[in-house]
């Protein structure tokens, strides 16, 4: 078997999110069928990290394994294929051949992820579906300073879903970011692995922030707290993006390439 690292775009919108499910259409099945009609291969792809219906990527990752030995520009091209014909709103960005023990996920030690608000009175025309619209102004320098309570190695009970199946609560937030540019309020986090909602509930949590309904001390007890009915309201999975995946030294895995037909 020969392993491939691919690296996705897609447009959450039309999709139950990356996961296969039996009840809709997933991102993961999409690519799946794609591979199938360009190599005769069923694949279960494994990826760095599942998103929900409506969150977008730019920078997704994940692997496959077939029986032959493409190249991988030949690779990437035919499946882009294969998604355009279905109409999907998926493109594989690039293919690499990849050492057996790469894994998307597991060899994965950063993930980075972006929220961003169309803070502006007039409704949202073109990021309808890219973007939270919020009317109210928001101070994003106090959004900012109280992210930096979030910063460091915590349990994060009150800031993720109650469905959440992690272990345990506790991550390492290495960075979070509150910025804007222009009508664009954009809330960037850093880790090597998140929960099942935190960005959602983060960016939801530092709104009332930004409103002046709380202060950054509120989101900071509500922390302390570990009590998920403290968290503010989960901001909608729109304005969601899985921005990009880092790893350690990929040129330790990638196989060298001759010119497989």
């Amino acid at each position: 078997m020969f392993r491939f690292r691919m690296l996705v775009e897609y447009d959450g919108t039309p999709y139950v999110g990356w996961q296969r499910q039996d009840n809709g259409h997933s991102v993961q099945g999409a690519i799946e069928k794609a591979i199938f009609a360009m190599t005769g291969d069923r694949v279960s792809l494994k990826a760095a990290g599942r998103t929900d219906t409506g969150v977008h990527a730019c920078g997704q990752v994940c692997h496959a394994d077939l029986s032959r030995d493409w190249k991988a520009q030949t690779l990437a091209n035919g499946v882009n294929a294969h998604l355009a014909m279905e109409n999907e709103r998926v493109a594989i960005l690039e293919a690499e051949k990849v050492d057996e023990t790469f894994d998307a996920r597991f060899s994965a030690t950063k993930r980075h992820y972006l929220y961003r608000i169309v803070n502006r009175l007039a409704p949202t025309a073109l990021e309808a579906e890219r973007a939270w619209h919020v009317k109210k102004p928001l101070d994003h320098e106090a959004m900012h300073a109280a992210a930096q309570m979030l910063v460091g190695h915590h349990d994060f009970t009150t800031f993720r879903s109650s469905h959440c199946q992690a272990k345990n609560p506790n991550r390492t937030m290495e960075r979070i970011d509150v910025s804007r540019v222009g009508e664009v309020v954009e809330i960037r986090a850093s880790a090597q692995s998140f929960l099942h909602n935190q960005i959602r509930s983060f960016a939801g949590t530092l709104k009332m922030v930004g409103e002046g309904r709380w202060t950054p001390e509120d989101v900071r007890d509500a922390l302390e707290a570990k009590d998920r009915t403290r968290c503010g309201p989960v901001a909608p999975p729109w304005g969601l993006f899985f921005l990009r995946v880092d790893y350690g030294d990929l040129s330790e895995l990638l196989r060298f390439e001759d010119d497989p037909s």
